[in-house]
């Protein structure tokens, strides 16, 4: 029997009906059904931690301890001040300043308006010249037709990208042969016909060569490297820097459809009834993909924008990123502003978005009904000092940031730490779409940063053409390893094609055309029909008049 004195004050209404009996004494199975109830509903919101697990230990534990970030405070490589008075000051100011800018302009904004306290954007009107797609055409008829092959192992000659793939075990550098195997591998995996089909196209190679290349050659790090390896290159050319200085970039996610069972698969309406996974992937305003990641189809872009930020390994120095409406959340807005990134997302109802302000909203008349509430100054300045060890627990590598947003996500009821992150993000996301709405050319810059993205998926799934473009792997270590082949040929073309383009514009200021160079710009490295993705068959006709099969039987 359970005790006359046994607490009962944390159960529920709902459950008192059961656990009380009418005589006042407790039901004992209902009574342990309400204690395992509660402590699971504790331990979802990160009020009870468990020894031992990875998903619900101590929150605490998942950052640098509170000894080591005393000792390192002065020497972070955070954006902001230590001190809360200095940071709110500073914030107030950058948001009251844009707050007077748009109450005294807001009659002069184009394509702008504000009613009933809610912001109307008109779409942006397109501004690629004409003159710039005939210039494209007229540049992509005089590069050269190659196949995909000829082009890898040009790049390859050029960049020396495949000496990256140094063998796990002997730490050798690949020799000629390894490097034909690294090169069919890459195009069996990245193309997704799979090594047991590149083997069978490819005379001279079998399956057991390729199969042992990719697991001892082309495992992560080698692949990053090699990436790296790219996108330098393709940083240095001189036409790159007509698309951008290396300091932008997006992401997207890339949905796929997994024609196996996995236990990283969810169901999406993307596949109808099928199930299906997601290639996150960062792309720079030069072209170039830096950073690809395998994510849950059903998980938010949002949980991971600074993983390909933190963890990008290159000479690119991105300094703003953007989004679609799925990149952001307010936290996501708070955490890229400590880290030093300028956050930029294509919002796509931004008439329902709230904005906040730090002072009485009256100041502003006209654009009292747009600020919808005032931000919580209070839990920010309680919790401003474990903000920071956090934003610090991520820029350090103690903690993957995807991983600390899904918890701090996932919390059925928010900690005063979520809280306040959400407070400062409040902040960020005001200042951001004041910005927004105030500069066109800003959002000209967020728009055609996307595009580069989507025009980047869409060379993707022109490579990915094995199996119908469904991935086949069930661990997500090998999805990832298609993912990061299929990157790699993408910034080779890219190389390629920026060089050749490069050398058409030569040829044709030599024959005295006149090229106007703001045009060059709109043009993108990314085309893919003078390419031959699908390989080259020889057919022998055996001019006999033989009317039977003569080949032996496969045994």
């Amino acid at each position: 029997k359970v005790p006359e004195n046994a607490p009962v004050n944390f159960i529920s209404k709902r459950w008192k009906t059961h656990v009380i009996e009418k005589d006042g004494t407790i039901n004992r199975r209902y009574y342990e059904m309400a204690i395992l109830t509660e402590i699971r509903d504790r331990v979802k919101a990160g009020d009870i931690s468990i020894d031992g697990s990875k998903q619900y230990k101590d929150f605490d534990d998942y950052l640098i301890p509170k000894s080591k970030w005393d000792k390192s405070k002065e020497d972070n490589k955070l954006s902001v001040s230590l001190s809360f008075d200095e940071y709110i000051a500073e914030r107030l100011k950058s948001l009251n300043n844009r707050l007077n800018w748009v109450s005294k302009n807001l009659k002069y904004l184009d394509s702008v308006s504000i009613e009933n306290g809610k912001i109307s954007v008109s779409r942006l009107e397109k501004d690629t010249p004409t003159e710039a797609k005939d210039l494209s055409v007229s540049l992509y008829k005089i590069v050269p037709k190659i196949s995909l092959t000829d082009l890898l192992l040009d790049v390859a000659q050029l960049t020396g990208f495949h000496n990256e793939f140094i063998h796990a075990s002997t730490n050798k550098k690949p020799d000629k042969e390894d490097t034909v195997l690294i090169m069919a591998a890459l195009l069996g995996m990245g193309t997704n016909i799979g090594l047991s089909k590149m083997a069978d196209a490819t005379p001279g190679i079998t399956y057991k060569q390729l199969s042992s290349v990719s697991q001892w050659r082309m495992y992560d790090d080698a692949m990053t490297r090699a990436q790296a390896v790219l996108v330098n290159y393709h940083h240095k050319l001189k036409l790159s820097k007509y698309w951008g200085e290396g300091n932008t970039s997006s992401s997207d996610g890339m949905r796929m459809q997994l024609g196996v069972s996995s236990l990283h698969a969810d169901s999406n309406p993307h596949y109808g009834t099928g199930k299906g996974t997601t290639i996150y992937r960062f792309a720079s305003d030069q072209f170039s993909s830096y950073y690809t990641k395998i994510i849950h189809t059903n998980s938010r872009d949002a949980t991971h924008v600074l993983d390909g930020l933190l963890n990008n390994d290159t000479d690119l120095n991105i300094e703003e990123h953007y989004t679609d409406t799925a990149g952001y959340t307010d936290q996501v807005f708070a955490l890229t502003h400590l880290l030093g990134f300028r956050f930029a997302p294509r919002i796509r109802d931004i008439s329902d978005v709230k904005l906040f302000t730090m002072d009485k909203a009256d100041k502003y008349t006209n654009l009292v009904n747009l600020l919808k509430g005032k931000v919580n100054e209070k839990v920010i300045r309680e919790n401003y000092d474990e903000v920071l060890r956090l934003a610090h627990s991520i820029r350090e590598g103690d903690v993957t940031s995807s991983l600390i947003i899904s918890k701090l996500g996932s919390y059925a009821r928010q900690n005063s730490l979520s809280t306040a992150l959400r407070e400062m993000g409040k902040i960020e996301k005001t200042i951001f779409i004041l910005d927004y709405i105030s500069s066109e050319e800003l959002r000209r810059k967020i728009h055609r940063g996307l595009n580069k993205g989507e025009a980047m998926n869409g060379l993707a799934r022109a490579i990915f053409f094995g199996k119908q473009g469904e991935l086949r792997e069930r661990t997500i270590q090998n999805q990832l390893q298609r993912a990061s082949a299929l990157n790699l040929i993408i910034n080779a073309i890219s190389i390629w094609n920026t060089l050749y383009l490069e050398k058409a514009v030569d040829y044709k200021k030599s024959i005295g055309e006149e090229i106007n160079e703001d045009l060059i710009a709109h043009i993108s490295p990314l085309g893919w029909e003078h390419i031959n993705m699908l390989g080259e068959y020889s057919f022998n006709f055996d001019n006999t008049e033989s009317t039977e099969l003569t080949r032996p039987l496969n045994v």
